[in-house]
């Protein structure tokens, strides 16, 4: 009997180690980073956050179709990374800011380079037809720039490198959609 249990135990032990690989489990392994990564985790996500909710926004507001898909591609490329940078945090033993950090308690974040406060929140959600693509668009350039310049400072004093190639993801694939949504406002 002690061997089946025994046995049993290597295997959920086997399984959870399999099941932590989803989530970047090499950061727990590693141990090689730093306040500055633990820090860029815990102020991207609710960042990632509100930029999510933004391109929710446009799926019900009948957008023109450059501006659904660009909306459609800022969801698809930062919801995994939210999920990427929750792992590390789980991985390194810190606290996950909650889903509500960015929805519908905007305030709390207002230093943060880029986010929108929650009077900007309900103007975005008030508005409609080329209103609503403009303020978007303008806001999200907003957005984008804060995220930039966090993940600037990523580059500076971070060390664990997933969070390093994230960082230089982010400002490489930012700063294009920056350039498209000026394009886009005839800037």
């Amino acid at each position: 009997m002690k061997k089946y249990l025994a046995a049993v135990a290597a295997l959920i032990a086997l399984l959870a180690t399999a099941a932590c690989g989803s989530a970047d489990s090499s950061a727990s392994r590693s141990g090689d980073h730093n306040q500055q990564d633990v820090m860029f985790a815990v102020m991207m996500i609710p960042h990632h956050q509100q930029a999510v909710e933004m391109a929710e926004m446009v799926e019900d507001r009948g957008a023109g179709t450059e501006l659904a898909q660009l909306a459609k591609n800022i969801k698809t490329a930062q919801q995994p990374e939210i999920d990427k940078m929750t792992g590390w945090l789980k991985a390194w033993d810190e606290n996950v800011p909650s889903s509500g950090s960015a929805m519908g308690d905007h305030a709390g974040h207002a230093g943060m380079g880029g986010m929108m406060t929650d009077e900007q929140m309900g103007q975005l959600d008030a508005a409609a037809g080329p209103a609503f693509e403009q303020l978007w668009l303008e806001m999200m350039i907003e957005h984008h720039e804060g995220a930039i310049d966090m993940a600037k400072a990523q580059k500076s004093g971070g060390q664990y490198p997933a969070a390093l190639s994230m960082a230089d993801d982010i400002i490489g694939g930012q700063e294009k959609e920056i350039a498209q949504m000026k394009k886009m406002l005839g800037q």
